[in-house]
């Protein structure tokens, strides 16, 4: 169990926070390309507690900028952009893509343009979505997870609906191999009813083990028939399973925005002209009502990601630790909160925290994608991951 002061550690993401400032040296999605049209060239956003304005200018440059104007506190999102950025509805106040503000009607306002800077973030446009980097300079680069850089197939991205629970929730969930056979019994059994609902399909499985690699925590589970099944967590936000990435970006310190980045590769291994172009999909609610907390909405629970979305958000929407009790089969939890912890104990003193890239010629990082796949098409046994793992 953790104390509340420790629970506050981990969880809580706004500014001035210390896993808000582990969060914010990495890249996170904050919008997908369809979102930004010249129909509809704003969007709010709420990212680690920040209140912000997605937009593309006339000239196809991508911004993201805090909401409230520099002037008065208008919002941007009802700016109106034009060649050289946005500008505020309200009074006019002309902003770029770095924050500098370059017109101040109605008058011309020398001082406050040379000495106020609009809060700004950068902004990649990278795999069909909008990524921002809210840390301090130099930024890294985003990694070249297999996944997202393949060229030998097809990208499809899904948003999924807003969780309205703290990201260390499910991020929790993606080192908690035992809940498989449980929690999604219904979904996994292919045909089989269990002998025992209480305990599911957990007798499939000989044992789970847990190690770090150069990425995050390898979560390695051994089936009683031989088959053996790896899943890492990419350190510290996101879940690679099967053939897609699910990447937790919270909002706030009670909800979280969950991008699905799934790869399908061809058949013969031919290269696609454009493997991300393929549509996105929005997946509507998984409670009715949709906009209620439980236990005044109820969740639907006939697949894999709903039972996931009924459990983490039923612990509320910021788990209470202290008053949990681990089992050894919550190991990888506990090493999951371990290397938080440390990496944020680094940041703190000034060092790159855990899986940071800043080579932005390195290779493509091996996640054992396509044995995943593989085993996914074959119930073939996976190997284990190209670069060899510190054992945790």
């Amino acid at each position: 169990m953790l104390t509340q002061e420790e629970n506050d550690f981990l969880t809580q993401v706004g500014p001035g926070t210390p896993a808000g400032a582990l969060l914010r040296r990495y890249w996170l999605p904050v919008g997908v390309h369809e979102e930004l049209s010249a129909e509809h060239p704003t969007k709010f956003v709420r990212v680690l507690g920040e209140d912000l304005v997605l937009f593309k200018d006339k000239s196809g440059r991508v911004g993201l900028l805090a909401d409230h104007c520099s002037h008065r506190g208008a919002s941007l999102l009802y700016g109106r952009v034009e060649e050289r950025g946005i500008s505020c509805a309200y009074h006019g106040w002309l902003y770029d893509c770095e924050g500098n503000i370059l017109e101040t009607p109605p008058e011309r306002n020398d001082a406050i343009m040379r000495s106020v800077k609009h809060t700004a973030y950068p902004v990649q446009s990278f795999i069909g979505l909008y990524w921002a980097y809210m840390g301090p300079s130099p930024a890294p680069v985003i990694p070249h997870y297999d996944v997202w850089v393949r060229t030998d197939g097809h990208r499809n991205r899904y948003v999924q609906p807003q969780l309205d629970a703290n990201w260390l929730q499910p991020m929790e969930n993606s080192v908690d191999p035992a809940h498989l056979q449980i929690l999604h019994q219904t979904v996994i059994g292919r045909g089989r009813t269990p002998v025992s609902t209480t305990r599911g399909f957990t007798d499939d499985v000989e044992s789970y083990e847990f190690y770090l690699n150069d990425f995050g925590i390898v979560k390695k589970r051994t089936y009683a028939n031989g088959t053996v099944d790896y899943h890492p967590l990419i350190f510290p936000n996101i879940l690679r399973q099967g053939n897609a990435t699910q990447i937790r970006v919270p909002i706030d310190d009670e909800h979280t925005r969950i991008f699905f980045v799934r790869f399908t590769p061809t058949e013969d291994g031919s290269v696609v002209d454009d493997p991300d172009g393929l549509p996105v999909e929005f997946i509507p609610s998984y409670k009715q009502p949709a906009d209620r907390l439980h236990p005044f909405t109820k969740f639907t629970m006939e697949s894999v990601q709903p039972q996931d979305h009924m459990a983490w958000e039923t612990q509320g929407p910021r788990a209470n630790r202290a008053t949990e009790h681990l089992s050894y089969s919550d190991r990888g939890v506990v090493l999951y909160r371990r290397v938080l912890k440390e990496n944020i104990e680094r940041v703190a003193q000034g060092l790159d925290p855990f899986g940071l890239v800043r080579d932005p010629d390195h290779e493509t990082i091996d996640t054992n994608l396509m044995e995943s796949i593989a085993q996914q098409r074959e119930g073939s046994s996976a190997r284990a991951p190209t670069r060899a793992p510190a054992q945790a």
